[in-house]
């Protein structure tokens, strides 16, 4: 699984007619690859709750989300795995499919749902529309494939 994490003064989505808003704290835009598990939603969850990127007295990112009690927004974003190795336009060939893909989507806000901070996923397959106030701007990649590493 593959994710971007930002961190926000605020941020919302909407879709449908339903909105979604969070204050301070961390919007996660999440795509799940065609080789993922269950493994790789509960790794990539603990390591965005754990993610040391807010500042602690000295200004330093030494604090996480769980530390600071922070909100979440989830997005879900199968271009995640777009790749433009070939031409201009991306194939989505290593993205996974619906079927697979949106049991992993759930367990992963599942288990960010359990940490009791505020969250707020947007609609799967949905078209979204994301509003987000970058707070620094902070933004981190990162790639469950990378664990072993």
């Amino acid at each position: 699984m593959r994710a971007v994490v930002q961190r926000v003064k605020k941020a919302g989505v909407s879709f449908d007619s339903t909105q979604r808003q969070i204050g301070a704290g961390i919007a996660v835009f999440v795509g799940v690859g065609n080789t993922d598990s269950d493994s790789d939603a509960s790794w990539l969850s603990d390591k965005i709750l754990n993610l040391r990127i807010f500042p602690d007295e000295n200004d330093r990112f030494d604090k996480s989300v769980m530390d600071i009690r922070g909100d979440i927004l989830v997005v879900s974003q199968f271009t995640l795995y777009g790749n433009t190795d070939k031409g201009r336009r991306p194939d989505f060939i290593e993205a996974a499919k619906p079927e697979q893909a949106l049991p992993l989507y759930e367990k992963f806000v599942e288990k960010l749902v359990a940490s009791r901070l505020k969250v707020q996923p947007g609609k799967f397959r949905a078209k979204m529309l994301v509003e987000i106030h970058n707070d620094g701007p902070v933004t981190i990649l990162l790639d469950s494939k990378t664990k072993e590493k």
